[in-house]
């Protein structure tokens, strides 16, 4: 589904052209992308950068598209050395002095726009961050993001929820929305939570319970 084939799909589920209405499309499609976005796991909501350590200098700026972590590590020559999550307090109380160098081996979310890491640097380190964030959405590239092809109902009942929230429509409807929305999760799930995290050698083929 492309840009305008959900600009007009809402417009036709909602049978509503209204002025107002229409300026607004957009604020509801970047809500359902969030929505989606934090109800599941997604490849696409995976990023990587990497970035440098001097020495002395205990933290790392964060991307500004960040969100949460999954992993940082730091490369010397051909070798990866992950950091393990830790809370500031932690690095703190285990790393009091800050004149304690070394290669890092912890590191914590310290503010809304660095990373710490312990001990200090002793020296300067290239670092990889694997962390969560919220790709361009599909009002930005107006043309067709990963969700819009591959979650194509998810994107369009969320977006519908978004719309009739906004509209104070019918309630059933809504319900029914809401309800297809839902239907739609454990599809996606199965995707970005299941198939995503193995491989069929190692894990085999992805099992349901009967019921």
């Amino acid at each position: 589904m492309t840009y305008a084939e959900l600009v007009q799909a809402l417009k036709d589920y909602t049978d509503n052209e209204e002025t107002t209405f229409v300026s607004q499309i957009d604020q509801f499609i970047a809500n359902a992308e969030e929505r989606i976005l934090f109800d599941v796991q997604l490849p696409v909501f995976r990023k990587n950068q990497q970035g440098t350590l001097t020495e002395s200098n205990k933290y790392l700026a964060l991307p500004n598209d960040f969100l949460a972590p999954f992993s940082l590590s730091v490369i010397t020559g051909n070798n990866y050395f992950f950091l393990l999550n830790k809370d500031v307090n932690y690095l703190q109380e285990a790393y009091p002095d800050e004149t304690e160098t070394g290669r890092p081996k912890f590191y914590a979310i310290f503010d809304d726009t660095n990373l710490l890491v312990a001990p200090t640097p002793d020296g300067t380190y290239t670092m990889e961050f694997h962390y969560l964030y919220e790709p361009a959405g599909l009002s930005a590239t107006d043309t067709t993001t990963w969700l819009s092809l591959n979650a194509t109902n998810a994107l369009l009942y969320a977006a519908l929820i978004e719309a009739y929230v906004f509209m104070k429509g019918d309630g059933e409807l809504m319900t029914y929305y809401q309800t297809r929305y839902q239907e739609c999760l454990p599809r996606i799930k199965n995707l970005g939570e299941g198939r995503d995290r193995k491989d069929v050698y190692r894990s085999g083929q992805l099992r349901i319970p009967v019921t």
